[in-house]
């Protein structure tokens, strides 16, 4: 009797086992609990995170680009993951890239894994998998409400709204997207910048400005106001020197010739590739290449109360021709310094701020760039042309500061070493550690063995 119930003693507890372990696996299908043991909760959404998915009261839906053979989709789930944890109504779609791609280019993804965040009719895109550039973007969707973007119009100017080769309608008409409103801006009908005006673009005039409208920029910028100048090599003379020297720039003379573009396919000289930037918020973790068609070098002549930073800047191979380039034949230009050229690198993209005038705004911004064919509709597509100007009308529109997060790495990834200590562990490993194990092993040989 007591072999009878020793084994139906056993046979019970095998089963309690069981049903143990089937109760736990039903209620971890109902119940999710997730325990971050690393250091600093790298592994989870910090509590800046937590707060900007607190704004957001509707469900949130993330479509991303990316090519279903490899890793990438596992990795862009896995990351949203702690997301969809902090907020059940944020759903993941994955959609192939290679099964539309007039349709990949009428969104103007160019980069395998693009992500772009809907909230309420709205939308931002993601250029990096970063919990900074997430939440940055839930940020602004969380934001709302439109940015009045004001081009300025009548002197030759890219259209806002248009589709020729030389107008950025393509490009406008995805910021919409994001809360922009572009609205023309024509000083024949009006002498000054309307109020609650967020920006003014200034975008590749080709005719001369009317004094009155020189004069009503350079009042708006001292007013506080945040500027978008576009401008050409050919177009540095077109009674735009008032507003140059509020600036404290110049557009240097000639065309931004590269010629290191031949060993990256282009036959073009004036065409500037670029596939590394200065330090900037703009470009800040930006690491696409860009595309500029026509550029003209700039340069700070004055300083007053504006901090200047140029972030766009071209190679050492680059500089200033005099000469003209004809497009169908082959170039023989060369670096003529007697001529006055200038020699590269040569900055062509410049950002300026200040302590804003006006007391509604802690700061104000200017983004001044040699060229303005890079926003084109003929261009834009060109690798990260779309991503870049993104960026500087964030960053003009004060939207790169939104969520500082801290980095959150690991505290004990890197193991210092000197040379000596690095020879005693290998020679602790080669030989001692070795020399132990047979020390031990014929110990215990000699135990048994007088037993």
């Amino acid at each position: 009797m007591r072999t009878l119930f020793g084994r139906l003693d056993g046979w019970l507890f095998a089963l309690a086992m069981l049903v143990g372990a089937g109760a736990i696996g039903y209620l971890t299908t109902r119940h999710v609990f997730v325990a971050d043991w690393t250091a600093g909760g790298r592994a989870s959404l910090s509590p800046e995170s937590h707060a900007v998915l607190d704004q957001l009261d509707g469900p949130v839906e993330i479509v991303s680009y990316a090519n279903p053979q490899g890793d990438l989709r596992p990795t862009i789930a896995g990351f949203l993951e702690r997301y969809r944890r902090a907020k059940p109504d944020l759903t993941l779609r994955f959609v192939d890239p290679q099964q539309d791609p007039a349709k990949m280019r009428e969104l103007g993804i160019t980069v395998d894994g693009a992500i772009i965040v809907h909230y309420r009719g709205r939308e931002q895109r993601l250029d990096e998998l970063s919990e900074r550039s997430l939440t940055n973007a839930l940020e602004r969707l969380a934001r709302g409400g439109e940015r009045i973007v004001a081009f300025v119009t009548g002197d030759g100017e890219r259209r806002a709204d248009g589709q020729a080769n030389a107008d950025v309608g393509t490009f406008m008409a995805q910021l919409e997207s994001r809360g922009m409103r572009a609205v023309p801006l024509n000083f024949a009908q009006v002498t000054a910048v309307p109020q609650h005006t967020d920006l003014v673009v200034l975008a590749s005039p080709s005719l001369a400005l009317a004094p009155g409208a020189v004069r009503a920029l350079v009042d708006y910028l001292a007013n506080g106001g945040n500027l978008l100048w576009l401008t050409e090599p050919a177009n540095s003379d077109l009674n735009l020197a008032p507003l140059a020297d509020a600036l404290g720039l110049r557009v240097l003379p000639g065309v931004l010739v590269d010629g290191g573009g031949a060993a990256l396919g282009l036959k073009d000289p004036r065409l500037i590739a670029l596939g590394a930037y200065p330090p900037h918020a703009i470009t800040r973790g930006f690491m696409l290449t860009t595309l500029f068609p026509q550029v003209a070098a700039l340069a700070q002549v004055n300083r007053n109360d504006w901090a200047v930073q140029d972030f766009l800047e071209s190679g050492p191979q680059s500089w200033t021709e005099f000469q003209p380039i004809e497009s169908a034949s082959s170039s023989t230009i060369r670096f003529d310094a007697a001529a006055g050229e200038l020699k590269g690198p040569l900055a062509f993209g410049l950002a300026l701020s200040r302590l804003s005038p006006s007391p509604d705004k802690s700061q104000q911004r200017v983004v001044v760039i040699g060229d303005g064919d890079f926003l084109s509709n003929t261009f834009l597509g060109n690798g990260g042309n779309r991503a870049l100007g993104e960026r500087v009308f964030d960053w003009l529109l004060g939207d790169d500061a939104l969520v500082s997060l801290p980095p959150r790495g690991a505290p004990d990834r890197v193991l210092e070493l000197s040379q000596t200590e690095l020879n005693v562990v290998s020679l602790g490993f080669l030989i001692a550690l070795p020399l132990l194990l047979l020390i031990i092993g014929g110990a215990l040989t000699w135990r048994r063995r007088r037993r």
